[in-house]
């Protein structure tokens, strides 16, 4: 799997590639701003872009949308259902509005294909109503659900203590190691912050 990296837009959130080289194919995780970097790293990839992948619908998160769907017209970009701007919203910064015929949605359980690897969605709530994690190979997307040594905060519309704190317990009773790849800040590993991330250590011990 090819994994790369760029932070994006006024508040520098990480926004990720993954792509599969044998098949030719990436995805664009969270494309907060700078939508000519974010080009150019699709570009230097040599990789074809199939789809765009969001956590959640904040503005920072989702803010290079419109210019790369002016390259690529067709792209589909997923997010969950709960994201998406409801009629009327006083908060539209916290919401996408709807794409049209680019807008897809995906929820707990679902599985994405792209090319041979497989992207597993878990909803897990609490920054927001519809913030996913997704999971591929070893790699945790986990937007601003989970943080190195933190978490995401819970006091913006549709967030949650009690639902980020179920989140988090999810996320550490997962088997295994993952890289865990945040919305902001330095990457970490699942197992590092089981042992040294209070948030995560609070809600595991629920």
């Amino acid at each position: 799997m090819i994994f790369d990296t760029i932070p994006a837009g006024p508040l520098q959130t990480n926004c990720y590639l993954i792509g599969d080289e044998t098949a030719g194919v990436c995805a664009v995780v969270d494309p907060g701003g700078n939508a000519s970097e974010i080009l150019d790293m699709v570009k230097k990839s040599h990789l074809e872009l199939k789809m765009l992948l969001l956590t959640h619908g904040h503005y920072d998160h989702v803010g290079a949308i419109a210019p790369i769907l002016a390259v690529y017209p067709s792209l589909p970009v997923y997010i969950h259902e709960k994201e998406l701007c409801p009629a009327g919203t006083r908060e539209p910064r916290y919401f996408l509005p709807h794409l049209g015929d680019n807008q897809r949605t995906y929820g707990e359980g679902d599985t994405l294909d792209l090319g041979s690897l497989k992207i597993q969605v878990l909803h897990t709530p609490g920054h927001s109503a519809g913030s996913v994690v997704l999971l591929v190979e070893d790699v945790m997307l986990c937007g601003d659900t989970l943080f190195c040594r933190s978490c995401g905060r819970y006091d913006l519309p549709g967030g949650d203590w009690w639902d980020i704190l179920n989140s988090l317990s999810r996320l550490g009773r997962l088997e295994g190691d993952y890289r865990v790849c945040p919305g902001h800040g330095p990457l970490s590993t699942l197992d590092y912050e089981r042992e040294h991330n209070p948030y995560l250590k609070q809600a595991m011990e629920r």
